[in-house]
């Protein structure tokens, strides 16, 4: 790929209300889309807010009817807020465009951004996004002191985390020692040119995940760095720090086309 210009929308009393960045989005993909700019990636920080891929069902949402916006990426509900460095990397990519290794590449990014950091993240088969791995289910404390043959969670499909209290919040996860996914990962290709992308959580007040059901996943949760690492750390430190590994990682690849299936 070539080179990929970085910019920085808004971080701190600066943050970008989600709509507006939306619309930039829009306006860049169109610039994209018709060679006037080269690959770009919008870097910023958003206010609170959920949003909603096409994907999220009812009983994900805030039980409270707190608002959520509904886009138009992959991927189901998620939060966006302070202390979360969120990008938009717009980029042109070859039709059919391959889906699935754009977004491993921009797992590997983040991956290999927080191991900088002293942080072992990795991927979990079946979800996207980066994670920091728990113990085996065996080793694991079981919530509110049951036997892991009794957690609900394993049995019952419909199992709500926001109605049985504290033990099974997604902001808890690292006390209980389960998966807990560090960045989340949801996009949108139109016309070759992708939109949308990540969010990594530096140092955010991740009780806002517990009114939700993060992802539609509801027997991980969500982690920070600055939880994980054990001390402060600020979106200023990490900023320069994905740049380049997401310039390292974008600029080095060779997207190929999805291979499609040819008949005889």
């Amino acid at each position: 790929m070539g080179e990929l210009r970085f910019v920085r929308l808004g971080f701190g009393g600066d943050a970008v209300e989600y709509q507006e960045a939306w619309q930039k989005q829009r306006e860049v993909h169109a610039a994209r889309f018709a060679d006037e700019i080269p690959d770009t990636c919008l870097l910023l920080e958003h206010p609170p807010v959920y949003t909603a891929g096409r994907r999220t069902e009812d009983s994900e949402r805030p039980l409270d009817g707190t608002p959520v916006v509904d886009v138009d990426r992959g991927g189901k509900i998620t939060w966006h807020g302070p202390g979360q460095l969120v990008g938009y990397p717009i980029l042109k990519l070859p039709r059919p465009v391959d889906v699935v290794a754009h977004v491993r590449r921009l797992e590997e990014a983040l991956i290999n951004a927080c191991a900088e950091f002293g942080l072992a993240t990795s991927r979990v088969e079946g979800r996207s996004g980066v994670w920091v791995l728990g113990d085996p289910v065996e080793q694991r404390p079981s919530p509110g002191g049951l036997s892991l043959d009794f957690d609900p969670r394993l049995h019952d499909e419909e199992f709500d985390p926001r109605l049985n209290g504290p033990e099974y919040a997604p902001s808890n996860a690292g006390q209980r020692r389960e998966d807990r996914k560090l960045a989340a990962i949801g996009i949108r290709i139109a016309k070759g040119v992708s939109m949308h992308g990540f969010a990594l959580n530096v140092n955010p007040d991740n009780t806002w995940f517990d009114r939700i059901v993060p992802c539609g996943i509801r027997d991980a949760g969500v982690a920070s760095l600055a939880g994980e690492l054990g001390r402060d750390i600020t979106i200023a430190e990490v900023l320069p720090v994905v740049e380049r590994q997401l310039r390292k990682v974008l600029e080095g690849a060779d997207p190929l086309p999805r291979a499609v299936g040819t008949t005889a």
